[in-house]
Protein backbone atom coordinates (compact mmCIF):
# COMPACT_ATOMS: atom_id res chain seq x y z
CA UNK A 1 0.00 0.00 0.00
CA UNK A 2 1.79 3.11 -1.30
CA UNK A 3 1.05 6.42 0.89
CA UNK A 4 1.95 9.96 0.01
CA UNK A 5 3.84 12.33 2.22
CA UNK A 6 0.44 14.33 1.80
CA UNK A 7 -1.89 11.73 3.19
CA UNK A 8 0.70 10.64 5.88
CA UNK A 9 0.82 14.78 6.68
CA UNK A 10 -2.93 15.04 6.69
CA UNK A 11 -3.15 11.94 8.74
CA UNK A 12 -0.74 13.03 11.34
CA UNK A 13 -2.39 16.03 11.43
CA UNK A 14 -6.10 15.41 12.21
CA UNK A 15 -4.98 12.69 14.75
CA UNK A 16 -2.97 15.38 16.48
CA UNK A 17 -6.35 17.31 16.49
CA UNK A 18 -8.59 14.98 17.81
CA UNK A 19 -6.21 15.13 20.87
CA UNK A 20 -6.00 19.00 21.04
CA UNK A 21 -9.37 18.65 20.87
CA UNK A 22 -10.12 16.59 23.65
CA UNK A 23 -7.85 18.63 26.06
CA UNK A 24 -9.20 21.78 25.50
CA UNK A 25 -13.05 21.08 25.22
CA UNK A 26 -12.84 17.86 27.79
CA UNK A 27 -9.96 17.21 30.19
CA UNK A 28 -8.39 21.03 30.50
CA UNK A 29 -11.71 21.63 33.37
CA UNK A 30 -11.14 18.91 35.88
CA UNK A 31 -14.48 17.18 36.10
CA UNK A 32 -15.62 13.54 36.56
CA UNK A 33 -17.47 12.74 33.15
CA UNK A 34 -20.79 11.02 33.17
CA UNK A 35 -21.53 7.35 32.16
CA UNK A 36 -23.30 9.23 28.99
CA UNK A 37 -20.43 11.30 28.58
CA UNK A 38 -18.12 8.73 27.95
CA UNK A 39 -20.50 6.59 26.59
CA UNK A 40 -21.15 8.98 23.25
CA UNK A 41 -17.25 9.98 23.23
CA UNK A 42 -16.19 6.37 23.00
CA UNK A 43 -18.63 5.62 20.48
CA UNK A 44 -17.32 8.67 18.59
CA UNK A 45 -14.20 7.36 18.24
CA UNK A 46 -14.74 3.96 17.57
CA UNK A 47 -17.06 5.34 14.80
CA UNK A 48 -13.77 7.04 13.58
CA UNK A 49 -11.43 4.52 13.63
CA UNK A 50 -14.08 2.41 11.60
CA UNK A 51 -14.76 4.90 9.20
CA UNK A 52 -10.76 5.08 8.55
CA UNK A 53 -10.86 1.61 8.07
CA UNK A 54 -13.87 1.73 5.20
CA UNK A 55 -11.23 4.46 3.30
CA UNK A 56 -8.71 2.14 3.66
CA UNK A 57 -10.51 -0.69 2.52
CA UNK A 58 -12.07 1.79 -0.19
CA UNK A 59 -8.71 3.09 -1.18
CA UNK A 60 -5.77 0.51 -0.52
CA UNK A 61 -7.80 -2.81 -1.21
CA UNK A 62 -9.30 -5.98 0.70
CA UNK A 63 -5.83 -6.75 1.46
CA UNK A 64 -5.20 -3.57 3.49
CA UNK A 65 -8.55 -3.33 4.92
CA UNK A 66 -8.10 -6.50 6.51
CA UNK A 67 -4.85 -6.11 7.41
CA UNK A 68 -6.07 -2.66 9.52
CA UNK A 69 -9.25 -3.98 11.04
CA UNK A 70 -7.04 -7.17 12.43
CA UNK A 71 -4.07 -4.74 13.33
CA UNK A 72 -7.18 -1.78 15.37
CA UNK A 73 -8.76 -4.75 17.24
CA UNK A 74 -5.77 -6.93 18.37
CA UNK A 75 -4.33 -3.27 19.66
CA UNK A 76 -7.85 -2.14 21.42
CA UNK A 77 -7.68 -5.77 22.86
CA UNK A 78 -4.60 -4.89 24.33
CA UNK A 79 -5.68 -1.47 25.65
CA UNK A 80 -8.32 -2.35 27.10
CA UNK A 81 -5.75 -5.00 28.96
CA UNK A 82 -3.65 -1.80 29.60
CA UNK A 83 -6.87 -0.12 31.26
CA UNK A 84 -6.36 -2.26 34.15
CA UNK A 85 -2.69 -1.39 35.17
CA UNK A 86 -3.39 1.99 34.55
CA UNK A 87 -6.51 1.33 37.18
CA UNK A 88 -4.08 -0.23 39.63
CA UNK A 89 -1.25 2.62 39.25
CA UNK A 90 -4.14 5.67 39.62
CA UNK A 91 -5.34 3.09 42.98
CA UNK A 92 -2.05 3.36 44.11
CA UNK A 93 -1.46 6.96 43.63
CA UNK A 94 -5.07 7.99 45.02
CA UNK A 95 -5.30 10.26 42.12
CA UNK A 96 -8.39 12.34 42.45
CA UNK A 97 -11.12 11.32 40.53
CA UNK A 98 -11.80 15.01 38.57
CA UNK A 99 -7.51 14.71 37.18
CA UNK A 100 -7.90 11.04 36.21
CA UNK A 101 -8.31 12.19 32.97
CA UNK A 102 -5.71 14.40 32.78
CA UNK A 103 -3.55 11.45 33.54
CA UNK A 104 -4.96 9.02 31.27
CA UNK A 105 -4.81 11.74 28.12
CA UNK A 106 -0.98 12.07 29.08
CA UNK A 107 -0.62 8.89 29.12
CA UNK A 108 -2.14 8.35 25.90
CA UNK A 109 0.09 11.17 24.28
CA UNK A 110 3.04 9.50 25.77
CA UNK A 111 2.06 6.15 24.34
CA UNK A 112 1.52 7.09 20.88
CA UNK A 113 5.10 9.09 20.74
CA UNK A 114 6.92 6.50 22.01
CA UNK A 115 4.85 3.79 19.52
CA UNK A 116 5.18 5.99 17.14
CA UNK A 117 9.62 5.39 17.63
CA UNK A 118 9.14 1.80 18.35
CA UNK A 119 7.15 1.93 14.55
CA UNK A 120 9.43 3.16 12.63
CA UNK A 121 12.46 1.52 14.28
CA UNK A 122 10.44 -1.90 13.94
CA UNK A 123 10.14 -0.96 10.19
CA UNK A 124 13.74 -0.12 9.87
CA UNK A 125 14.74 -3.48 11.33
CA UNK A 126 12.32 -5.15 8.93
CA UNK A 127 13.48 -4.03 5.98
CA UNK A 128 17.05 -4.46 6.64
CA UNK A 129 16.86 -7.99 8.49
CA UNK A 130 14.49 -10.77 7.78
CA UNK A 131 15.49 -12.20 10.76
CA UNK A 132 13.62 -9.75 12.99
CA UNK A 133 10.39 -11.45 12.23
CA UNK A 134 12.18 -14.70 14.14
CA UNK A 135 12.61 -11.84 17.30
CA UNK A 136 9.16 -10.53 17.50
CA UNK A 137 7.80 -13.79 17.30
CA UNK A 138 9.67 -15.25 20.19
CA UNK A 139 9.01 -12.07 21.49
CA UNK A 140 5.12 -12.69 21.13
CA UNK A 141 5.30 -16.05 22.43
CA UNK A 142 7.27 -15.31 25.73
CA UNK A 143 4.56 -12.82 26.42
CA UNK A 144 1.76 -14.89 25.71
CA UNK A 145 3.72 -17.07 28.19
CA UNK A 146 3.65 -14.71 31.12
CA UNK A 147 0.29 -13.20 30.84
CA UNK A 148 -1.05 -16.97 31.66
CA UNK A 149 0.94 -16.83 35.18
CA UNK A 150 -1.38 -16.02 37.91
CA UNK A 151 -0.96 -12.43 38.77
CA UNK A 152 -2.27 -9.70 41.16
CA UNK A 153 -2.21 -6.21 42.04
CA UNK A 154 1.44 -6.30 43.28
CA UNK A 155 2.89 -7.55 40.13
CA UNK A 156 1.90 -4.25 38.44
CA UNK A 157 2.94 -2.21 41.76
CA UNK A 158 3.07 1.94 40.99
CA UNK A 159 6.35 2.28 43.31
CA UNK A 160 8.70 0.82 40.48
CA UNK A 161 12.68 1.84 40.23
CA UNK A 162 11.98 4.89 38.68
CA UNK A 163 9.62 6.18 41.32
CA UNK A 164 11.50 5.62 44.25
CA UNK A 165 14.60 7.14 42.67
CA UNK A 166 12.78 10.27 42.07
CA UNK A 167 11.93 10.54 45.51
CA UNK A 168 15.07 10.23 46.26
CA UNK A 169 16.70 12.56 44.05
CA UNK A 170 13.95 15.45 44.10
CA UNK A 171 11.81 16.77 46.87
CA UNK A 172 8.54 15.51 45.98
CA UNK A 173 5.03 16.54 48.30
CA UNK A 174 2.93 14.22 49.91
CA UNK A 175 -0.46 15.83 48.64
CA UNK A 176 -1.69 16.76 45.38
CA UNK A 177 -1.99 20.68 44.70
CA UNK A 178 -4.87 20.39 41.98
CA UNK A 179 -3.49 19.38 39.14
CA UNK A 180 -0.36 21.12 39.40
CA UNK A 181 3.03 19.18 38.65
CA UNK A 182 4.70 21.22 41.08
CA UNK A 183 4.25 23.54 44.26
CA UNK A 184 5.74 24.31 47.51
CA UNK A 185 6.40 22.34 50.62
CA UNK A 186 8.06 23.03 53.92
CA UNK A 187 9.01 26.13 52.07
CA UNK A 188 11.27 24.32 48.91
CA UNK A 189 9.44 23.63 45.46
CA UNK A 190 8.30 19.97 45.22
CA UNK A 191 7.09 17.16 42.95
CA UNK A 192 3.72 16.64 43.19
CA UNK A 193 2.01 13.25 43.28
CA UNK A 194 0.62 14.36 39.98
CA UNK A 195 4.01 14.57 37.98
CA UNK A 196 4.85 10.86 40.01
CA UNK A 197 2.13 9.25 38.69
CA UNK A 198 2.39 10.46 35.09
CA UNK A 199 6.15 9.11 35.22
CA UNK A 200 4.61 5.50 36.49
CA UNK A 201 2.05 5.89 33.76
CA UNK A 202 4.72 6.65 31.07
CA UNK A 203 7.04 4.02 31.90
CA UNK A 204 4.72 1.10 31.65
CA UNK A 205 3.72 2.65 28.08
CA UNK A 206 6.93 1.91 26.83
CA UNK A 207 6.52 -1.66 28.24
CA UNK A 208 3.13 -2.08 26.58
CA UNK A 209 4.95 -1.36 23.07
CA UNK A 210 7.52 -3.60 23.49
CA UNK A 211 4.35 -6.05 23.58
CA UNK A 212 1.82 -4.67 21.28
CA UNK A 213 4.00 -3.58 18.15
CA UNK A 214 5.52 -7.09 17.26
CA UNK A 215 1.97 -7.96 17.56
CA UNK A 216 0.50 -5.64 15.09
CA UNK A 217 3.83 -5.83 12.51
CA UNK A 218 2.68 -9.41 13.09
CA UNK A 219 -0.35 -8.46 11.26
CA UNK A 220 1.04 -5.76 8.10
CA UNK A 221 4.19 -4.72 7.62
CA UNK A 222 2.80 -1.96 6.07
CA UNK A 223 4.14 0.64 8.46
CA UNK A 224 0.95 3.69 7.62
CA UNK A 225 -1.36 0.98 8.81
CA UNK A 226 0.67 0.04 12.10
CA UNK A 227 0.40 3.73 12.93
CA UNK A 228 -2.93 4.25 12.28
CA UNK A 229 -4.53 1.08 13.32
CA UNK A 230 -2.09 2.30 16.69
CA UNK A 231 -3.26 5.72 17.15
CA UNK A 232 -7.11 4.90 16.33
CA UNK A 233 -6.46 2.30 19.46
CA UNK A 234 -5.12 4.82 21.95
CA UNK A 235 -7.82 7.82 20.93
CA UNK A 236 -11.01 7.43 22.86
CA UNK A 237 -9.30 5.27 25.42
CA UNK A 238 -9.54 8.07 28.09
CA UNK A 239 -13.87 7.88 27.45
CA UNK A 240 -13.44 4.01 27.62
CA UNK A 241 -11.88 3.97 31.03
CA UNK A 242 -14.58 5.77 32.54
CA UNK A 243 -17.18 3.74 30.17
CA UNK A 244 -16.13 0.22 31.62
CA UNK A 245 -13.91 1.23 34.93
CA UNK A 246 -16.51 -0.80 36.67
CA UNK A 247 -16.14 -3.94 34.81
CA UNK A 248 -12.58 -3.96 34.42
CA UNK A 249 -11.89 -6.40 37.31
CA UNK A 250 -15.00 -8.91 35.78
CA UNK A 251 -13.14 -9.76 32.92
CA UNK A 252 -11.23 -12.61 34.51
CA UNK A 253 -10.17 -14.49 31.32
CA UNK A 254 -9.43 -11.50 29.09
CA UNK A 255 -5.80 -12.46 30.06
CA UNK A 256 -5.94 -16.04 28.42
CA UNK A 257 -7.77 -14.69 25.80
CA UNK A 258 -4.90 -12.15 24.74
CA UNK A 259 -2.14 -14.80 25.67
CA UNK A 260 -4.15 -16.77 22.56
CA UNK A 261 -3.80 -13.71 20.33
CA UNK A 262 -0.66 -13.07 20.66
CA UNK A 263 0.89 -16.57 21.07
CA UNK A 264 -1.29 -16.87 17.64
CA UNK A 265 0.66 -13.81 16.37
CA UNK A 266 3.94 -15.17 17.01
CA UNK A 267 3.43 -18.89 15.48
CA UNK A 268 2.48 -16.21 12.77
CA UNK A 269 5.24 -14.31 12.56
CA UNK A 270 7.80 -17.08 12.71
CA UNK A 271 6.26 -19.05 10.06
CA UNK A 272 6.23 -16.01 8.08
CA UNK A 273 10.28 -15.68 9.14
CA UNK A 274 10.63 -19.41 7.84
CA UNK A 275 8.77 -18.62 4.59
CA UNK A 276 11.49 -15.95 4.05
CA UNK A 277 14.42 -17.42 5.81
CA UNK A 278 17.81 -16.04 5.28
CA UNK A 279 19.07 -17.24 8.48
CA UNK A 280 22.49 -19.18 7.26
CA UNK A 281 21.83 -22.18 10.06
CA UNK A 282 18.09 -22.53 9.31
CA UNK A 283 17.89 -24.90 6.17
CA UNK A 284 21.60 -23.67 4.96
CA UNK A 285 20.05 -20.06 4.29
CA UNK A 286 16.79 -20.74 2.29
CA UNK A 287 13.19 -20.15 2.66
CA UNK A 288 11.47 -23.40 4.21
CA UNK A 289 8.13 -23.85 2.51
CA UNK A 290 5.73 -23.86 4.78
CA UNK A 291 2.12 -22.74 5.18
CA UNK A 292 1.33 -18.93 6.28
CA UNK A 293 -1.56 -18.17 8.04
CA UNK A 294 -3.92 -15.09 6.03
CA UNK A 295 -5.06 -12.01 7.59
CA UNK A 296 -8.33 -13.04 6.86
CA UNK A 297 -8.09 -15.80 9.07
CA UNK A 298 -5.89 -13.80 11.53
CA UNK A 299 -8.66 -11.58 11.78
CA UNK A 300 -11.60 -14.32 11.95
CA UNK A 301 -9.31 -15.54 15.46
CA UNK A 302 -8.98 -12.52 16.89
CA UNK A 303 -12.53 -12.16 17.10
CA UNK A 304 -13.48 -15.38 17.60
CA UNK A 305 -11.39 -15.78 20.71
CA UNK A 306 -12.17 -12.28 21.68
CA UNK A 307 -15.90 -12.64 21.58
CA UNK A 308 -15.50 -16.25 23.36
CA UNK A 309 -12.96 -14.81 26.29
CA UNK A 310 -15.43 -12.18 26.94
CA UNK A 311 -18.64 -13.81 27.21
CA UNK A 312 -17.19 -16.14 29.46
CA UNK A 313 -16.27 -13.18 31.38
CA UNK A 314 -19.06 -11.40 31.73
CA UNK A 315 -21.06 -14.78 32.48
CA UNK A 316 -19.11 -16.22 34.92
CA UNK A 317 -20.06 -15.69 38.48
CA UNK A 318 -16.38 -15.84 39.61
CA UNK A 319 -16.34 -12.58 37.60
CA UNK A 320 -19.02 -11.05 38.89
CA UNK A 321 -18.32 -11.92 42.27
CA UNK A 322 -14.28 -10.60 42.06
CA UNK A 323 -15.39 -7.42 39.99
CA UNK A 324 -17.75 -6.88 43.15
CA UNK A 325 -15.56 -6.99 45.35
CA UNK A 326 -12.94 -5.44 43.96
CA UNK A 327 -15.23 -2.53 43.26
CA UNK A 328 -16.14 -2.40 46.85
CA UNK A 329 -12.49 -2.48 48.02
CA UNK A 330 -12.12 1.06 45.80
CA UNK A 331 -15.32 2.72 46.44
CA UNK A 332 -14.72 2.21 50.30
CA UNK A 333 -11.26 3.11 50.56
CA UNK A 334 -12.09 6.53 47.79
CA UNK A 335 -14.83 7.55 50.03
CA UNK A 336 -12.74 7.56 53.28
CA UNK A 337 -10.21 9.36 51.42
CA UNK A 338 -10.80 12.86 50.97
CA UNK A 339 -8.09 13.61 48.97
CA UNK A 340 -9.86 11.77 46.25
CA UNK A 341 -12.58 14.12 46.27
CA UNK A 342 -14.04 17.20 48.06
CA UNK A 343 -17.06 17.04 45.74
CA UNK A 344 -20.34 15.85 47.98
CA UNK A 345 -21.90 14.60 45.09
CA UNK A 346 -19.26 12.64 44.16
CA UNK A 347 -19.01 11.26 47.44
CA UNK A 348 -22.60 10.65 47.92
CA UNK A 349 -22.39 8.60 43.79
CA UNK A 350 -19.23 6.61 45.36
CA UNK A 351 -21.08 5.37 48.68
CA UNK A 352 -24.36 4.51 46.26
CA UNK A 353 -22.10 2.41 43.86
CA UNK A 354 -20.63 0.58 47.24
CA UNK A 355 -24.05 -0.13 48.10
CA UNK A 356 -24.79 -1.51 44.70
CA UNK A 357 -21.60 -3.70 45.11
CA UNK A 358 -22.90 -4.94 48.60
CA UNK A 359 -26.17 -5.83 46.90
CA UNK A 360 -24.32 -7.74 44.04
CA UNK A 361 -22.49 -9.71 46.48
CA UNK A 362 -25.24 -10.56 48.14
CA UNK A 363 -27.02 -11.61 45.41
CA UNK A 364 -24.46 -14.56 44.25
CA UNK A 365 -25.27 -16.43 47.00
CA UNK A 366 -23.49 -17.78 50.14
CA UNK A 367 -20.04 -18.91 48.29
CA UNK A 368 -19.33 -15.46 47.84
CA UNK A 369 -20.32 -13.70 50.60
CA UNK A 370 -18.67 -16.15 52.77
CA UNK A 371 -15.08 -15.22 50.37
CA UNK A 372 -15.54 -11.26 52.00
CA UNK A 373 -15.58 -12.67 55.23
CA UNK A 374 -12.33 -14.42 55.04
CA UNK A 375 -10.98 -10.65 54.23
CA UNK A 376 -11.12 -9.02 57.78
CA UNK A 377 -9.18 -6.18 56.20
CA UNK A 378 -11.86 -5.69 53.82
CA UNK A 379 -14.50 -6.17 56.17
CA UNK A 380 -13.41 -3.65 58.79
CA UNK A 381 -12.89 -0.55 55.22
CA UNK A 382 -16.51 -1.42 54.27
CA UNK A 383 -17.81 -1.04 57.71
CA UNK A 384 -15.04 2.24 58.08
CA UNK A 385 -16.91 3.55 54.96
CA UNK A 386 -20.44 3.22 56.31
CA UNK A 387 -19.81 4.30 59.44
CA UNK A 388 -18.47 7.68 58.18
CA UNK A 389 -21.55 8.09 56.08
CA UNK A 390 -23.48 7.39 58.49
CA UNK A 391 -21.83 10.37 60.68
CA UNK A 392 -21.90 12.75 57.46
CA UNK A 393 -25.55 11.75 57.20
CA UNK A 394 -26.22 12.43 60.92
CA UNK A 395 -25.10 16.16 60.16
CA UNK A 396 -26.87 16.44 57.26
CA UNK A 397 -24.15 16.27 54.87
CA UNK A 398 -25.43 13.01 52.90
CA UNK A 399 -28.18 11.23 52.26
CA UNK A 400 -29.64 9.38 55.15
CA UNK A 401 -29.42 5.54 53.96
CA UNK A 402 -29.90 2.87 57.14
CA UNK A 403 -27.34 0.45 55.51
CA UNK A 404 -26.80 -2.26 57.40
CA UNK A 405 -23.46 -4.20 57.63
CA UNK A 406 -21.90 -5.22 53.89
CA UNK A 407 -23.10 -8.75 55.18
CA UNK A 408 -25.23 -9.17 57.77
CA UNK A 409 -24.59 -12.50 59.48
CA UNK A 410 -28.07 -14.42 58.37
CA UNK A 411 -27.13 -13.85 55.18
CA UNK A 412 -30.44 -12.49 54.69
CA UNK A 413 -31.28 -10.27 51.77
CA UNK A 414 -29.38 -6.72 51.97
CA UNK A 415 -31.26 -3.32 52.41
CA UNK A 416 -30.62 0.24 51.73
Amino acid sequence: MEVTPLVWGLTIAAIGGLLLFDFVFHVRKAHVPTLREAAIWSGLYVGLALLFGVGVLVLGGAQAGSEYFAGYVTEKALSVDNLFVFLIIMTSFRVPREDQQKVLLFGIVFSLIARTGFIFLGAALINSFAWVFYLFGLILLITAGNMLKPEGEESHSADNVIIRLARKVFHTAPHYDGDKLFTVHGGKRAMTPMLLVMVAIGGTDVLFALDSIPAIFGLTQSTFIVFTATAFSLLGLRQLFFLIDGLLDRLIYLSYGLAAILGFIGVKLILHALHENTVPFINDGEPVPVVEISTGLSLSVILGVLVVTVSASLLSPAGRAQNAIANARRHAASYLDSEYTADPAERERIFRLLLTERDQIVALGPKYRQKVRDEPALIALLERARDSHDAAAARGEAAPTGAPKILDRDDGPATA
